[in-house]
């Protein structure tokens, strides 16, 4: 290497190590080669030769046999001539007590099986010092020393050696150089390897050397061929091929289907689900005994477990000759539709977080296997991606997947589809909630026609339809539109559902709140006091259905001066919303906004005033500057400002 980085702790933590044990194990939890274990080996021998009087003992384990290594060694280095009439480890063990005085470090690179090299171990003495490097697991009486992938700045720093004259190639494209970095998952052989390449090719820009490595992935030549003077002498191809011709059928079959996954955490109860047929004592035996012993699989917490981003590549250039590829593809798409399908509609914080592991792989699903997805379940992708971000008030990031869902849908349904319809009625919905009401109109409109000529008048989407633009019309105080189209929602979901139901709850809920901005307090009360009551008793306490209800018949009480009872269902409705979203969501900042505002007309200033901070800051971090929300908050603030008295110089 042309400059050992990153590794500085591990050097002293070695040493440290091999000065109170007998021996040590280098193991790597990233687990695969190419992280750097005989190198760390050689730079701690060449940095502590001189404690080691008796010499430095250097065996490549998967040369020949170990016994056989040292008695040459002894012969040919020492002048020892053990007795041929001794067996093997007699012969070794000869060697040993007869060696050179001081301190000696017998250094073991590459061992496969201990049990290969347990026979030929000195007996335990302060001066024999045995250092091992492995891709596998041992036992636990075997102290080990972990060794990871680089961290991001050591990794630059690493890359960044290899044109200390001419520095200005990386510093002009520092951005892309920590891209090929985090590309090569901070795999020092990788970073060598790429970093001697693009030292060699001057005119080869970064930029295009990321490029061809995403083309060509693990063939392109920069990672292929290491130079002569390199410690390793196998390209990171060639370093995971040594890995995977030590698994059986169904272990390189495991390890493809994890490839599959994201390169983020996966949960193994997702991988048993692809695998259904399989027994899951099977499975765990294959991975712990095999990719996790192997070191080709990270263990990342209780029950979580990770690819390496270049293992991840290598296993998915193996699907290509796997006999059950296919098959793997279109259960793990089975089986993250299924995720989804267990979303609930209004999903609190916690189930937010529930399924938030499951988002990265979600995409990858989306991105990469969608022509392994059927007809049916093909929004439901998209629209989980959607309304995971949708839910935690992130719109900007809801909107892309949403808008991704319409044109999939179209292009493989045609435009007559009730799912294109369904895509078409889940951009407007959020749309609206941006306030992009002249983008939204259209949406709705088209996907209202599209239910009605593939499903008919009378069927619940319909309903929701109709609902939905009413909504959108009541928004921009067309309300006579808006009136007309709730009416016809009710009438149909009365018609279509039992008269216990929380959507018809949802449907009064809404023609109140419309007969509150008409200012028909007597019919906006009695609906929604009959909509709470229905809520509450379809949906418990603890919903955001009835949360909004509160909220909306506060909104009533207040503007009737009915401050106490407004007060009580405003704080009830905010504490509803804060358990079930967290303190972050703009539907929080909506609540604190309005019992600000009481709290304002009752003078009650002081209160009002880090109400209204809360909430703006929720409104700007979440909905933008410009979103009305937004700006009425902030003016709701300058207003109150205005009638606080001046602070005391």
């Amino acid at each position: 290497m042309v400059k050992f980085v990153g590794r500085e702790a591990e050097l002293q933590n070695l040493h440290e190590m091999l000065q109170e044990n007998n021996q040590v194990v280098i193991a790597a939890i990233a687990g695969m080669g190419g992280l750097g274990k005989t190198e760390l080996a050689l730079q701690y021998a060449k940095a502590h030769r001189k404690i080691y009087k008796g010499g430095i003992c250097w065996l490549l384990a998967k040369t020949g046999d170990v016994g056989i290594q040292i008695v040459q060694f002894a012969r040919t280095q020492l002048d020892l001539n053990p007795p041929e009439d001794l067996d093997l480890p007699a012969q070794v063990q000869y060697c040993f007590r007869l060696w050179r005085e001081g301190n000696v470090l017998l250094v073991l690179d590459d061992v496969g099986e201990y049990q290969q090299v347990k026979p030929y171990l000195p007996a335990p003495s302060s001066r024999f010092k045995v250092l091992i490097t492995t891709r596998q697991h041992f036992g636990a009486s075997i102290k080990v020393l972990s060794l990871d992938v680089l961290q991001a700045e050591a990794a630059l720093e690493l890359l960044k050696s290899f044109f200390q004259e001419t520095p200005q190639r990386i510093e002009e494209e520092l951005a892309v150089a920590n891209q090929l970095c985090e590309w090569l998952g901070y795999l020092p052989l990788g970073l060598e390897l790429v970093g001697r390449y693009l030292a060699r090719k001057q005119d080869l820009s970064f930029t295009e050397m990321l490029r061809r490595l995403k083309k060509k992935r693990l063939e392109q030549p920069g990672l292929v061929k290491p130079e002569a003077d390199m410690t390793a002498q196998r390209g990171v191809l060639a370093a995971f091929e040594l890995s995977w011709q030590e698994l059986k059928d169904s272990d390189k079959q495991l390890g493809c289907l994890l490839s599959l996954f994201a390169a983020a955490p996966i949960s193994w109860k997702l991988v048993e689900q692809c695998l259904p047929e399989e027994d899951e004592e099977k499975l765990e035996e294959i991975r712990d005994d095999k990719l996790w012993n192997l070191h080709l699989l990270q263990r990342k917490g209780e029950g979580i477990y990770q690819l390496h981003p270049l293992l991840r590549k290598f296993f998915q250039s193996k699907l290509t000759g796997l006999e059950q590829a296919e098959e793997l593809k279109r259960s793990l798409c089975k089986v993250m539709v299924a995720v989804i399908k267990e979303i609930p509609d209004s999903p609190t914080l916690k189930e937010i977080n529930d399924i938030s592991f499951a988002i990265p792989h979600l995409g990858e699903v989306t991105r990469n296997l969608i022509q392994y997805v059927s007809d049916d379940d093909l929004i439901w992708l998209f629209f989980g991606n959607g309304w995971f971000y949708y839910r935690q008030g992130l719109y900007n990031q809801a909107v892309s997947w949403y808008e991704q869902c319409l044109e999939i849908t179209k292009k493989r349904l045609g435009e007559e589809h009730p799912s294109v319809a369904t895509s078409l009625n889940n951009l407007a919905y959020l749309y609206k909630s941006q306030e992009r009401y002249s983008e939204a109109e259209p949406l709705y409109r088209q996907a209202l026609r599209i239910f009605r000529r593939c499903l008919g008048e009378e069927h619940p989407s319909v309903a929701t339809s109709l609902n939905n633009l009413a909504v959108l019309y009541k928004s921009q105080g067309r309300y006579s539109e808006a009136e007309s189209l709730y009416h016809q929602t009710l009438v149909l979901l009365q018609s279509l559902l039992e008269e216990e139901h929380s959507d018809i709850a949802v449907s009064l809920n809404n023609l109140a709140v419309l007969y509150y901005c008409q200012e028909r307090y007597n019919e906006a009360e009695s609906l929604h006091q009959k909509a709470l009551e229905l809520m509450r008793r379809l949906l418990g306490e603890e919903n955001l259905d009835v949360a909004t209800s509160l909220n909306n018949l506060a909104d009533l009480y207040e503007s009737q001066g009915r401050y106490n009872e407004a007060e009580a269902l405003y704080c009830k409705a905010l504490e509803i919303k804060q358990r079930l979203l967290g303190q972050e969501h703009p539907d929080v900042a909506t609540s604190l906004n309005n019992l600000a505002v009481l709290y304002e007309s009752q003078g009650r200033y002081k209160e009002a005033e880090p109400l209204y901070l809360q909430a703006l800051n929720i409104f700007e971090q979440r909905l933008g500057t410009n979103h009305s929300y937004t700006v009425s908050c902030r003016k709701n603030l300058a207003d109150l400002r205005d009638r606080l008295p001046p602070n005391p110089e």
